[in-house]
């Protein structure tokens, strides 16, 4: 685990020498921000309407606030993301330093999860800076802790996922502009796969909707965390890291 924390730790700083970091932190701010100004000036517009007009119920904060910018943001992160993995492995190949990789003391899979876990904190320093919002809206109001928990949750999840493409992609090819155009694709294609599931049968849209990664997120958005969504992202994970260890290891023997 230390060689695999050491790795992390590198890739992670390497990524703040370049500007690869510093523009997609501040593209991802500035949008969040901008989210979040939009839904809580629609919140206060809509329970404004409601009290104009005399009716007894209004939207929750969690519901016209949380799930909303929760949403937003895992569509944000998965245009995101590409730009954090692209580089991970592509690069190693295009400078051939993917050869002391193969030769080092250190395990093929070690260096796969050093990686998978360096952007993956690039990804929590994000999402993490924007838990700002939460407080604000702790400070002036009363949301659903549950709601807040469960919603960062699911999207760190769910951005694994986005991830564990994108080291795939990044393994296969030395061009990190095909790499993250393959995990953008490959990451909307899983998440709108669920509307095919309407023109199928019953038992093909089923799986359709199982394989949507957006699908299992719902219940996150909702409080609850369900097993089953959990074992599925985790399993998604540990299933994208497991073939980006076949890639590298074929091309170990090449």
């Amino acid at each position: 685990m230390k060689k695999v924390w050491t790795i992390a730790t590198k890739d992670f700083r390497s990524y703040f020498t370049s500007p690869i970091a510093y523009i997609v932190i501040a593209g991802f701010l500035t949008i969040m921000g901008w989210m979040f100004f939009f839904n809580l000036s629609h919140f206060n517009s809509m329970n404004l309407q409601y009290r104009s007009y005399g009716m007894g119920k209004s939207v929750s904060i969690s519901e016209g606030i949380i799930r909303p910018l929760y949403g937003n943001m895992n569509v944000i992160l998965l245009f995101l993301t590409p730009f954090i993995t692209m580089r991970l492995f592509s690069e190693e190949k295009k400078l051939h330093t993917i050869e002391l990789l193969m030769t080092s003391p250190v395990t093929l899979m070690e260096t796969i999860l050093g990686k998978f876990l360096s952007a993956f904190l690039l990804v929590l320093v994000m999402v993490g800076i924007t838990f700002t919002y939460p407080v604000i809206l702790f400070l002036t109001g009363n949301p659903d802790i549950g709601v807040v928990f469960t919603s960062i949750l699911g999207t760190l999840l769910l951005s694994g996922c986005y991830l564990s493409i994108g080291i795939l992609f990044s393994a296969m090819t030395e061009n990190q502009i095909v790499a993250g155009a393959l995990t953008f694709a490959s990451g909307l294609f899983l998440w709108l796969i669920s509307w095919a599931s309407q023109s199928t049968g019953p038992v093909m849209g089923e799986f359709l909707n199982y394989l949507s990664l957006i699908g299992h997120y719902n219940n996150f958005s909702q409080g609850m965390i369900q097993s089953g969504d959990v074992i599925f992202y985790v399993s998604f994970i540990g299933l994208g890291l497991f073939f980006t260890h076949q890639v590298l290891d074929s091309y170990r023997w090449r």
